[in-house]
C-alpha cells in the first residue's frame, strides 16, 4: 500500500473552483485531476455533487430536498391535528346523543 497518498482536506472554495475549471475548460476530469494533483475519483465526486446541488443530476436538488423535508414535517403535523379533531368530534357527538 505504498501508493496511497495521505488524506488531504480541501476548502469548499477550492472544490468549487476546481469544478468550475472542469466545466469551463472542456478538459476531461482525468486531465484536470492530474493538473491539480488530485485523485480522479475525488474530482468526479465533487463534480457529481455540484451537479446534484444545482439540479443538473439526480431527482432532487439541495433546495428541493429541503423543501420536501419541510413539507413532510407539515403533513405529519396536519395528520396529527386531524386525528385530534376527529377524536374531539366523536367525544362531543357522544355527549349530544
Amino acid at each position: 500500500m505504498a501508493n496511497r497518498r495521505p488524506k488531504r482536506q480541501y476548502t469548499d472554495g477550492f472544490k468549487a473552483e476546481t469544478v468550475r475549471l472542469v466545466r469551463e475548460s472542456g478538459k476531461p476530469i482525468s486531465a484536470v485531476a492530474r493538473e491539480m494533483d488530485l485523485t480522479e475519483s475525488a474530482l468526479r465526486k465533487w463534480v457529481k455533487g455540484a451537479e446534484r446541488e444545482t439540479g443538473r443530476r439526480g431527482p432532487l436538488s439541495g433546495l428541493e430536498r429541503e423543501e420536501l423535508e419541510q413539507l413532510r414535517r407539515e403533513v405529519r403535523t396536519l395528520r396529527t391535528e386531524q386525528a385530534i379533531l376527529k377524536k374531539a368530534m366523536a367525544f362531543f357527538a357522544k355527549d349530544h346523543a
